[in-house]
């Protein structure tokens, strides 16, 4: 019989070095994508404006990411206790984001999910639309636990973003499908010569 018991867990998170959060009048919190570690993620985010503040929550789930030993990844979920997962996710991103904003005032509040992290993200939004002004989903699918359709009447602004080179969406019959759902849903979509990888000048544009 399978039992769950309730226990605080402390979970990292990132922040660039150069970035005061009061100087700056747009968060950004940054998804990472599967096997990555936020204190990587978020290097890309360097070149954005000084008005930017970066936050990049970690997936809670850290493993090797060949064999052993090496180099490791972090990921928001597999697909083993899964439901569990979303709800621990979503009950520590939101007291991660509460207590952030309790101590520092931002003019706009950006969330931006890549690859895995944009399924951790729509469903952030889809449970709490009222914390967010824009969402980014960036070669990122809705989770199926969710109805796309629940994203066409939210009030913020929706951004869609892939690689014409991206891997996982190789088929240009499957891009061309992907790009048109999301234009469906009121995304604005933007497409760049690229594979699986956040493009600097897309970034900015995006969040500009």
């Amino acid at each position: 019989m399978e039992n769950n018991f309730a226990h605080p867990q402390q979970l990292r998170y990132f922040t660039l070095q150069d970035r005061n959060p009061e100087d700056c009048n747009h968060l950004v919190i940054a998804l990472h994508g599967y096997g990555q570690l936020a204190a990587y993620f978020i290097q890309k985010f360097k070149s954005l404006s000084p008005t930017l503040f970066v936050l990049a929550p970690e997936g809670p789930h850290r493993f090797y990411l060949e064999g052993s030993s090496g180099r490791v990844g972090a990921s928001w979920m597999t697909k083993e206790a899964r439901e569990l997962d979303i709800e621990n996710n979503l009950a520590w991103l939101n007291a991660l984001m509460l207590d952030f904003t309790s101590k520092h005032s931002f003019d706009k509040i950006s969330l931006l999910g890549f690859s895995q992290g944009g399924a951790t993200a729509a469903r952030w939004v889809q449970s709490s639309p009222q914390m967010f002004h824009n969402l980014i989903l960036w070669a990122a699918v809705f989770p199926p636990d969710l109805s796309p359709t629940d994203f066409q009447h939210l009030q913020i602004t929706k951004k869609f973003v892939l690689g014409k080179k991206d891997p996982y969406f190789a088929a240009e019959s499957v891009q061309q499908e992907l790009l048109s759902n999301h234009v469906n849903l009121g995304f604005e979509t933007h497409v760049f010569e690229g594979a699986h990888n956040l493009d600097p000048a897309v970034l900015k544009k995006v969040l500009a």
